[in-house]
């Protein structure tokens, strides 16, 4: 049998962080995934994705990973059920995670963020000029005499 998943989005809040009675640390977050094709009017849609992941991984997500961050997720699918407060069953399919890996650069959020979810744009504009790779011209003109194949 093979349960595995690999899945590449944003986070579309903070992750939201908790120790269970028995010290185990637990993360908790939704991963919007862009679909591959567009919907008929034209538009991309999203699937919407619920992961946890857990131990020194769930800590790590907690301290580095914010509303927007780009994240790679590695697992498996899991269901399970539980019966909410008014007495009904409730049905839960998520993405437990084996590995979790930022997409972004390290210092990315710590710029933009002043503390964890909050933005200044003074911090955004500093930090795309931080950035090596962009290019504020527009885009790169490659010839094919530039290419060394």
């Amino acid at each position: 049998m093979i349960n595995r998943v690999v899945l590449v989005g944003r986070l579309t809040k903070d992750p939201e962080f908790r120790t269970t009675p028995s010290g185990v640390n637990v993360a908790n977050f939704t991963l919007a995934v862009n679909r591959t094709f567009t919907n008929a009017q034209g538009e991309r849609e999203a699937d919407f994705i619920n992961v946890v992941v857990f131990r020194k991984q769930a800590e790590n997500v907690n301290n580095y990973l914010f509303k927007g961050s780009l994240a790679g997720v590695d697992g498996r699918i899991q269901s399970r059920s539980y019966e909410n407060k008014e007495g009904q069953r409730v049905f839960v399919t998520e993405v437990v995670a084996d590995s979790v890996q930022f997409l972004e650069p390290k210092g990315n959020h710590n710029q933009q963020n002043v503390s964890k979810g909050q933005q200044t744009g003074t911090n955004k504009q500093q930090s795309r000029s931080d950035n090596p790779f962009a290019n504020a011209n527009g885009p790169i003109d490659i010839q094919d005499d530039d290419l060394p194949f």
